[in-house]
């Protein structure tokens, strides 16, 4: 596959959240404002990309039997550099996400591309693939948060859209609303899948 292909999958293909289905814990919980998928995105892209980078780079100095704790730890570094970094320049970001922060080292999306991806293919490749793959969870993140915002608060980025007048669907903004809003996108990307192979077969 093409390094433009590398990149891409993340985005549609192998999105994290709708087709590999990985992530879904920081997904429903953050996804309340869209400002938080944006600080959750980031955060996962510096991560991703940079922990491909030093696993590729290193991918055969690690001793196959250790590669697990060796990927855990590179990951931990970088994740610990996200969370003093948000503590100390974004403070509102950094208390909104909270707990999700150290919490990216055990992210499902993290470590699979570590062991599927980055352990097996050069650098560049990996940190392409890092960066498509956390451009795709971040664009989920901020799709599904801009719609429980604006449904379940009225606002897109805290700025006021309908008036005072505006009665939000507080289930949305609530545990249950984000199961509700992926499920209904996950159907309405199934669909449109479904409609482009009945294009290609017609």
């Amino acid at each position: 596959m093409s390094l433009t292909g590398e990149f891409t999958k993340g985005i549609w293909k192998e999105n994290p959240i709708f087709r590999i289905m990985l992530g879904f814990c920081p997904t429903l919980a953050l996804s309340t404002k869209a400002i938080n998928g944006i600080g959750m995105g980031i955060s996962v892209i510096f991560v991703l990309v940079f922990s491909n980078l030093f696993i590729a780079a290193l991918r055969n100095v690690i001793p196959s039997r250790v590669r697990i704790p060796c990927f855990i730890i590179i990951i931990a570094t970088f994740v610990t550099m996200v969370d003093l970094v948000l503590a100390a320049y974004t403070p509102g970001i950094y208390k909104a996400l909270g707990i999700f922060i150290p919490l990216i080292v055990v992210n499902c999306i993290i470590l699979g591309r570590a062991e599927a991806f980055a352990s097996k293919r050069p650098v560049w490749d990996s940190i392409v693939d890092g960066l498509g793959m956390g451009l795709g969870f971040t664009l989920a993140l901020v799709v599904i948060g801009i719609i429980r915002e604006l449904l379940g608060n009225g606002t897109i980025f805290d700025i006021n859209i309908f008036g005072a007048g505006f009665k939000p669907a507080l289930v949305i903004i609530m545990p249950p609303g984000g199961f509700i809003v992926l499920g209904f996108m996950l159907a309405g990307m199934n669909k449109l899948d479904l409609l482009r192979k009945k294009k290609k077969s017609a």
